[in-house]
């Protein structure tokens, strides 16, 4: 009944629009940009509501106390009794010894050591920052186990199953987010984030790069995806502000969880996932990729062009509620000038780095970004966040849209065109600059400051810039490499060579005997 219904489906008007849609690419490059933007909405709208939401839980009967004195103070009036001090004088004087007066001066002199109420709310924002950093990077630390084990799976059974399973994954996630009141389970959300951004990410960079094998279009592909995640990263930080000052902690999610299911119904029409078998001789092993220099470098720069934001995501809002005195909107709003030019600078660099060479464009951009970062401390207002958070979102965007195409460039140049295994390698080098910058940058902060951790970060970016040279010329296969293949192709089961049989009639050698099917 079920395929009788299909059938007369698909040979309707909509049918045959569901049918042609499905072919094009175009609408496979919005679902993955969809796709993209609701993850790194997630990942980002948490930034400004995590510190505040775990200092008011870990605070609330202290919170709970200041707003009963509040109230009090101005509903009901307080009544002081009269007190006759002249005889309490005399009382006091009568009964008062030396001991009292030695015992009194320590008393009070231990009391003047004691700490501040604004002393004491540092201290305790400084303690946070390392479990807040630790909640933020467990969503890349997860990621980076699932990576190597999504890339292979891609070659198995297709793109679009693991693109469905991470849909469904950062549903939960986001549901979660949205109803969890304690650190584990929120730490929880977080982390299970990092299993469906794994299958979101690796899939949907794979299926491009094998729906735009010309390297222009490519990168123009990946730049418009990259935009999506840029978007995400625009909307979320500003969005998770807002609607928590607002609306509560609940609010955000929920609509990010109603956004996330429209997502999911449009891969069911357009991509219909199912499994789809790929050669899997064919696919260069994990091992071989990675052993890769000319990928390792390019992978590199993602990661360092990556890590000091990811440095900043825990680290800003705290530094700002300390330093600045900043309220929950404009912590969201810090990261919305390096939002805004991250997506400028993917849809910029994805046609120009094919221009001006992606080796260059990334050696700029990755310059950028270690300046900036140096100039981050020296803020001290929240407006003069923007010029040094502008520069970081558009060089971070540079290097993002420039090795990413990269990426599948190097694999048809030197390997093979089978994308799961690299783009896994990319996601992991994306990953890796967020697992280790949250995870560090509590205790780094701790130990030697905001400061000196965004300088010494901001160091290596620039140190590393000269490895990008590396990859002006990358070579392709070697004779040997290519000979291999060859044999492969003469030998191999599958192999497309078919062998004439000539019986008697003709003599010659086995190469006179072979020919290759056209």
């Amino acid at each position: 009944m079920g395929s009788k219904v299909g059938d007369y489906v698909s040979r309707t008007r909509i049918g045959a629009h569901f049918h042609q849609a499905r072919e094009s690419r175009k609408l496979v490059l919005v679902i993955v940009a969809i796709a993209l933007l609701l993850d790194n909405m997630l990942l980002t709208t948490v930034v400004p509501i995590i510190p505040g939401f775990l200092y008011e839980i870990r605070h609330r009967h202290e919170l709970e106390h200041q707003t009963t004195i509040r109230q009090t103070t101005t509903r009901e009036p307080v009544t002081i009794p009269y007190i006759d001090y002249s005889t309490l004088e005399q009382d006091y004087n009568s009964s008062y010894t030396d001991e009292d007066y030695e015992n009194e001066h320590v008393t009070f002199h231990h009391h003047t050591t004691t700490l501040s109420p604004e002393e004491r709310k540092h201290r305790e924002l400084i303690e946070e920052n390392v479990e807040t950093g630790f909640m933020f990077a467990s969503k890349a630390v997860v990621q980076l186990i699932t990576n190597p084990f999504v890339g292979p799976l891609t070659h198995r059974i297709g793109y679009s199953i693991p693109m469905f399973c991470g849909f469904i994954i950062m549903f939960i996630s986001t549901v979660i987010f949205a109803f969890g009141r304690s650190y584990s389970v929120l730490f929880i959300a977080r982390a299970l984030q990092g299993v469906g951004s794994s299958c979101s990410s690796v899939s949907g960079m794979g299926m491009l790069a094998e729906r735009y094998p010309d390297d222009k279009e490519r990168g123009n592909a990946m730049g418009i995806a990259l935009g999506g995640l840029a978007l995400g990263v625009l909307i979320g930080p500003p969005f998770g502000g807002f609607m928590y000052e607002f609306f509560g902690k609940t609010a955000p999610f929920l609509i990010l969880a109603c956004l996330a299911l429209a997502d999911g119904c449009l891969q069911l029409l357009v991509l219909q996932p199912a499994v789809n078998k790929m050669e899997e001789e064919d696919a260069p092993s994990l091992k071989a990729l990675i052993t890769d220099p000319y990928i390792l470098v390019a992978a590199g720069a993602i990661t360092f062009a990556n890590t000091g934001i990811a440095m900043l995501e825990p680290s800003l809002p705290i530094h700002m509620m300390d330093v600045m005195k900043s309220e929950k909107l404009q912590q969201g709003l810090a990261f919305l000038p390096a939002s805004i030019s991250y997506a400028i600078g993917t849809n910029l660099f994805g046609p120009l780095g094919h221009r001006m060479g992606r080796w260059r464009a990334s050696l700029i951009g990755l310059a950028i970004i270690g300046i900036s970062l140096m100039l981050v401390p020296l803020a001290t207002s929240f407006h003069q966040l923007i010029i040094p958070m502008g520069a970081l979102g558009f060089a971070i965007g540079m290097v993002d849209s420039s090795m990413m195409p990269e990426l599948g460039n190097l694999v048809d140049l030197r390997h093979a065109a089978v994308y799961g295994g690299v783009y896994a390698i990319g996601d992991v080098a994306f990953c890796l600059g967020f697992a280790v910058g949250p995870s560090l940058s509590g205790v780094l902060v701790k130990n030697i400051g905001f400061r000196k951790m965004l300088n010494g970060i901001g160091f290596i970016c620039l140190i590393y810039c000269p490895f990008l040279i590396y990859l002006k010329n990358p070579p392709g296969k070697t004779i040997e490499e290519k000979n291999d293949e060859n044999s492969h192709l003469v030998f191999g089961e599958k192999t497309k060579v078919k062998y004439a049989n000539f019986d008697d009639q003709i003599m010659g050698t086995d190469e006179d005997r072979i020919y290759i099917e056209r």
